[in-house]
């Protein structure tokens, strides 16, 4: 069995170059059913055959792949020249080729980039950013087309692995796939390095074999090797985020690419000032690889489990969920934009994404399920005697409920309070808990105290039934006052007779 890296190596030289698999089999030393079970292609496009162009320049290309394959044959090597433009001989490729297998020559290292072979990555960090009551780290991920200088970016409230490959999937979707993207050393890319020797991140390994790139990583100490993403860095920086006011995340990056079509690619092109970044990548955009058939998924994916609450708490937010799955463990997917939760197969919740702390994102269907299900739970009893004593309590339980105070626990107090002090009284304390924002007993309590000190009523006295626990159920229906007058009344009729 070969790994992860071994896999997006045949698939880049099947997809991306072309090869042969009795090829890629000779020169990676495996056998071609095993580079053939690799392929997977009935899972991934075939790649089109690209037109050419007038270049000279492709000595640097023969001898990075010569380094790479030092026994490929000058016949294959014609032909990837050909995909790349090359209109020469094969008889002119034979005779460099032999001359290339040469010790190096330092006269080749320094030579312009072919359209449509390297793409440039990296990170910045832009500063912290207050979103409500969170301070997030904001970063912007840029790429660039190392031949035509077009870039993407990105900003983002981490820089974790989720987010790294969903700003890849969007930056091909928008520029276009290089043969090769070259990075620095990325903790969202590189899990471990010995020297010259990188161990690439699983998942990293995964995208590059879905869109048959190169992932590439500068030598130790050489940052300068991806110079054309550092300039667009501070690019970015001073035309764009310097005095720039910032909103939401999603409007500062429409913004972000608004700019990037209005001044970043309509700026000179570096390589010539003859025509304009946007015309370059237009004559690049063929040389690029084409799109997979299908979006690679890059979700943050964890498993994930309620307490007693019908609430999942995810990233400083709690996020609602429906009360039958409370307690089942579930799972979360997060996007920079959203969060689902899955019970097995089955959606059960989705939210928009908050990037607050401690706020509670909450669906109003979960919560209405929870007061119903509470209410079969009771047996419609005491809650239901509560309401239709003070209408005003059904408001100010929900609110409660929503806040995740204890429904029975709050029925029990309310009940209590409504026997100290009346409907009247009650209702007006209920009224302004909830105008104040504070459905709970305790708020009540001292809004009821208030209104006795108010009406220079003294405080009800506390009745203890201790030695009578049969009495504490007990439920007595009000009689009309009417009643009273008219048995008084029929008293006095019988004393006068």
């Amino acid at each position: 069995m070969i790994g992860a890296e071994r896999v997006a190596e045949i698939r880049r030289l099947f997809f991306a170059e072309h090869w042969k698999i009795g090829t890629i089999a000779s020169e990676l030393g495996l056998h071609a059913e095993t580079v053939r079970l690799s392929l997977e292609t009935d899972r991934f496009n075939h790649s089109k055959t690209l037109r050419t162009c007038l270049t000279d320049s492709y000595i640097g290309f023969i001898k990075a792949t010569l380094e790479r394959y030092p026994a490929l044959r000058a016949t294959r090597i014609y032909e990837m020249l050909r995909e790349r433009g090359f209109v020469g001989s094969e008889r002119a490729v034979r005779r460099t080729v032999e001359r290339l297998r040469l010790p190096a020559r330092e006269a080749f290292l320094r030579l312009s980039v072919l359209p449509g072979e390297q793409g440039q990555v990296d990170w910045a960090h832009f500063g912290k950013v207050q979103v409500g009551r969170a301070e997030r780290r904001l970063s912007c991920f840029v790429m660039v087309l190392s031949y035509s200088r077009a870039l993407y970016l990105e900003f983002f409230f981490d820089q974790s692995l989720p987010s790294f490959l969903a700003a890849h999937v969007n930056a091909f979707e928008d520029l276009g796939v290089p043969r090769i993207l070259l990075y620095d050393n990325l903790r969202s890319a590189v899990l471990a390095r010995q020297g010259s020797t990188f161990e690439l991140n699983p998942r990293l390994h995964e995208l590059a074999a879905h869109y048959h790139f190169q992932a590439r990583f500068c030598s130790v100490g050489r940052g300068n090797e991806k110079g054309r993403v550092e300039r667009a860095i501070q690019y970015v920086r001073h035309s764009f985020f310097a005095a720039r006011s910032f909103t939401t995340l999603a409007d500062f990056n429409r913004k972000a690419l608004k700019w990037r079509d209005e001044i970043a690619h309509q700026r000179a092109w570096p390589s010539g000032d003859h025509r304009t970044v946007n015309e370059a990548w237009q004559e690049e955009r063929p040389r690029l690889l084409p799109l997979a058939q299908h979006r690679p998924g890059t979700d943050l994916m964890i498993q994930v489990r309620s307490q007693k609450t019908p609430y999942i708490r995810f990233d400083l937010n709690d996020y609602s969920i429906p009360p039958e799955v409370v307690g089942r463990p579930l799972t979360l997917l997060a996007s920079g934009s959203s969060v689902r939760l899955l019970d097995g197969a089955s959606e059960v919740a989705r939210h928009p994404r908050s990037f607050d702390r401690h706020e509670r994102v909450e669906n109003p269907a979960h919560i209405e399920a929870l007061l119903r299900l509470k209410g079969k739970a009771d047996g419609l009893t005491r809650a239901n005697r509560l309401v239709a004593a003070v209408p005003l309590a059904d408001a100010f339980l929900s609110a409660a409920v929503e806040r995740g105070e204890s429904l029975s626990r709050l029925t029990d107090k309310l009940t209590r309070l409504l026997s100290d002090y009346g409907e009247d009284l009650l209702t007006k304390a209920l009224q302004e808990a909830l105008e104040k924002g504070t459905p709970n007993a305790s708020s009540v309590a001292y809004l009821l105290q208030r209104l006795m000190r108010t009406l220079k009523r003294r405080p009800p006295l506390p009745v203890s039934i201790s030695k009578r626990p049969e009495l504490a159920d007990l439920v007595v229906s009000p009689h009309d006052a009417r009643s009273y007058d008219a048995l008084h009344a029929a008293e006095e009729e019988s004393h006068d007779e």
